[in-house]
């Protein structure tokens, strides 16, 4: 089967995004029609507080590549993500975001990256325009997946990507609250390549991240997919272990060589300040763990599909 033979079901999460996925749906269309490949889109709508709902359903009636998924609730980008992917037909999958900032003119560029043999391409912007606090947790984010994960490709992870579809098989079972999708595709493969695509202003409404979301967002990750932060606990531990025993001996020298203790109540609270913050800070990376074992007993579903419109898929 040659490349243009290969359908792509291009996938985007919806929330907030009335006012673009018409002209985003039109343009993905156009830009195909130009290829020319075989096309799906899923949009997926997070449970938007607009009416998204009711504006994809009046494009999978008057698109028949159009597929919309209602999920039943709020659950995230990642988990709306991970919903189109598992439903998608097609034999590569490409995700973006709904804002139309990553022009679909760009598609053609992550599909030849895929088309080179790369497993996975991510496009990444010329010049980013998302604003200062959201460029600055984009990039904790992608340091936490580079120094936690290990992924060395991190610097180049964006919400515009392409995949092979059969990837997904890597984590067809996975079904934890917590989604990455990044950290889920490290799971099929290393074959990691990138694009330089076009990124464009916001032109309506605001982005759904905020800096604390995506803090949050980074804190989940590296907590549900490493144990890096229970190696720093033990870490931190075993050096403050030293430095008591140093204070031991320091205290032992002094009473030996002059006869007396280390004089002041200052010294002595800041010592037992010390230690009952290492004590606690890794108390908190506990919790951090148990919370998520707590979280996977109570078996909360990644996502719940409440209504399906469309024959995008046919």
């Amino acid at each position: 089967m040659s490349d243009l033979e290969l359908k792509v079901s291009v996938i985007v999460p919806v929330y907030r995004g009335a006012p673009t996925i018409a002209e985003l749906v039109e343009r993905v269309i156009c830009v195909f029609e130009a290829l020319p490949r075989p096309l799906e889109i899923i949009l997926v709508n997070d449970c938007s507080p607009d009416d998204s709902w009711a504006v994809i359903q009046s494009l999978a009636e008057r698109y028949p590549q159009v597929t919309g998924l209602n999920l039943i609730r709020n659950f995230g980008q990642h988990n709306a993500l991970l919903a189109g992917i598992r439903s998608a037909n097609g034999d590569i999958i490409v995700t973006m975001d709904d804002d139309l900032q990553n022009p679909p003119e760009e598609i053609p560029k992550l599909l030849a990256g895929v088309d080179d043999g790369h497993a996975v391409t991510y496009g990444v912007p010329n010049e980013g325009r998302h604003g200062a606090f959201r460029d600055l947790s984009s990039r904790v984010a992608k340091l936490a997946l580079r120094y936690g994960l290990g992924f060395k490709h991190a610097s180049n992870t964006s919400a515009f990507r392409a995949f092979r579809t059969q990837l997904r098989e890597a984590f067809r079972d996975f079904d934890a609250k917590f989604v990455s999708i990044d950290v889920l595709l490290t799971w099929g493969t290393n074959d990691f390549s990138h694009a330089i695509v076009d990124h464009k202003e916001r032109q309506r409404g605001t982005s759904g991240y905020s800096f604390r979301k995506l803090w949050n967002h980074t804190v989940n990750m590296v907590t549900s997919f490493s144990t890096i932060p229970l190696r720093i606990a033990s870490m931190v531990g075993f050096v403050f272990f030293l430095f008591g025993v140093c204070v031991l001996l320091y205290s032992l020298s002094v009473f030996l060589l002059h006869g007396r203790s280390v004089p002041g109540f200052t010294f002595i609270a800041s010592i037992i300040a010390i230690f009952s913050g290492v004590q606690l800070f890794s108390l908190g990376i506990i919790g951090e763990y148990l919370a998520r074992i707590h979280q996977k007993a109570l078996n909360e579903p990644c996502y719940v599909v409440a209504d399906v419109t469309g024959d995008g898929r046919s």
